[in-house]
Formats: C-alpha cells, sequence, structure tokens
C-alpha cells in the first residue's frame, strides 16, 4: 500500500513539474514564486538532447 502511495504521489509531481513548465518558461516567463526553479526548468531543457529536422527525417526513411 505504502508502495502504491508512494507511486501516486511521484507521478503527481512530476506532472506538476510538467504543468508548471509548460505555462512559464516553455513561454519565455518566469515563474511567479520560484524564479530558480523556471531558471533550472529552462537549463535542464537546453541541456536535453533533441532529434534534429534531418535526424528525423532519416528515421522516418528506415
Amino acid at each position: 500500500m505504502l508502495f502504491v502511495a508512494f507511486a501516486v504521489l511521484l507521478s503527481l509531481v512530476v506532472s506538476g513539474v510538467v504543468v508548471l513548465y509548460v505555462a512559464y518558461p516553455h513561454r519565455g516567463e518566469s515563474l511567479p514564486l520560484a524564479p530558480w526553479l523556471g531558471d533550472a526548468m529552462a537549463r535542464a531543457v537546453d541541456a536535453a538532447p533533441v532529434i534534429e529536422d534531418e535526424e528525423r527525417d532519416l528515421l522516418r526513411m528506415q
């Protein structure tokens, strides 16, 4: 039962972070109560690998 409660709590936290990212830093705005969190999310997104258009086209051709 504790595992299920922990899994639900973890999924709520992750979904909350995604909602906050889409609502503020993704649009170029800072978070009103925690600007440091928006900066950290923006840095994490910049560091994440991205599939470029050319690579995506090559994957579709295979």
